[in-house]
């Protein structure tokens, strides 16, 4: 037990929990004396009379060179303060309610003219929905926490499982960062899916934070949105085909449906245009909902078999956690019923 005080006694200068800014090769000798106090404790649970005298002679050379570079290798954390520190007194620290779920729910700006610029094609452009949802995917595998996403339109919600301790649950970091990751991936992938279409301008995003305590809640919200959609989608079809189809001008298509219900616009379509809406893509009427699931992935990989010693290229068939998108009714239990890993114990 001596030697391993005197080891210890030798590295407490350069502890587990001091912060150290360290150059290069005070970096590497700390390193180097880090793991050797780790090796040396472990050794010493299974060794009864705690000797390591070459553990100890390491360490007396290890700490000898750091105390030789300390004078310009690194500095504490204390000598980096200065007076102006104060000022962090003034942040705002904004941890979300714990055992909530976190929902970030992002929105095109003023993305009717960037739609129109761009020539979106009216009701839907599928090449523009598909766009929305790879950037949905790009968010969804750089915060793993997301445990479910929906999306419609130019809007998509991210829900944060209610255990997360992402970012210390603080609201303002997890809304930027999930906010500029999807609008940095919606320009990164634009040319994949609007190949004749150079991006005249950035486009942009809002973002807000909502709470929701229970399993019930989020739920609603989801069914809320989903029924957004399907709201928005057959006025959007009715009124877009008054206007292509029936030669109407936007101001008078837009009267005629003002204070119809969904029968009535139905009727419009099929009488009028024989366009029955039922047939309409799903993702049009049901959104984007992204899950994540186990999924069979062939790969390419370099190695040896039991039958075949010698290392070669061979296709190796794995399962992998995968971000897939469906087009279904989230409104009624099937979809839960059919993934009861997305929503946690109301208790935990």
């Amino acid at each position: 037990m001596k030697n391993l005080r005197i080891l210890q006694s030798l590295s407490s200068a350069f502890s587990l929990h001091t912060p150290l800014i360290l150059t290069t090769p005070a970096n590497n000798l700390f390193l180097q004396l880090r793991t050797l106090r780790f090796s040396c404790n472990i050794t010493q649970r299974s060794n009864k009379n705690g000797s390591f005298p070459f553990a100890i002679q390491r360490g007396q050379r290890l700490t000898n060179r750091l105390q030789a570079l300390k004078h310009l290798s690194f500095s504490t954390s204390a000598m980096a303060k200065s007076k102006f520190e104060y000022v962090r007194q003034f942040e705002t620290q904004d941890p979300c309610l714990p055992n909530t779920w976190i929902v970030i729910r992002l929105d095109g700006r003023n993305f009717h003219r960037f739609s129109t610029d761009h020539g979106f094609t009216k009701p839907n452009d599928e090449r523009a929905l598909q766009l929305m949802t790879r950037a949905a995917e790009t968010v969804m595998n750089d915060f793993r926490d997301i445990i479910i996403s929906y999306g419609q339109s130019d809007e998509f919600s991210f829900v944060l499982k209610k255990s997360t301790m992402l970012y210390s649950r603080r609201a303002s970091k997890l809304m930027t960062h999930i906010v500029s990751q999807f609008s940095s991936s919606y320009v990164f992938h634009w040319a994949e899916h609007f190949p004749d279409k150079p991006l005249q301008y950035p486009p942009g995003f809002d973002g807000r934070v909502i709470l929701y305590p229970s399993n019930k809640n989020l739920r609603d919200y989801l069914s809320w949105r989903q029924a957004d959609c399907h709201i928005n989608n057959l006025y959007n079809t009715c009124f877009w085909a008054l206007v292509q189809q029936g030669g109407m001008t936007n101001t008078q298509a837009e009267e005629k449906i003002r204070h119809t219900l969904s029968a009535d616009k139905n009727e419009i379509l099929f009488s009028e245009f024989g366009i029955n809406y039922n047939n309409e893509p799903e993702m049009y009427k049901k959104g984007t909902i992204l899950v994540w699931k186990r999924v069979e992935e062939t790969v390419t990989k370099t190695c040896r078999t039991a039958e075949d010693p010698v290392e070669r290229p061979r296709k190796v068939t794995k399962l992998r956690k995968k971000v897939v998108p469906l087009h279904t009714d989230i409104i009624g239990d099937v979809f839960w019923e059919e993934h009861p890993d997305i929503l946690e114990d109301e208790y935990v």
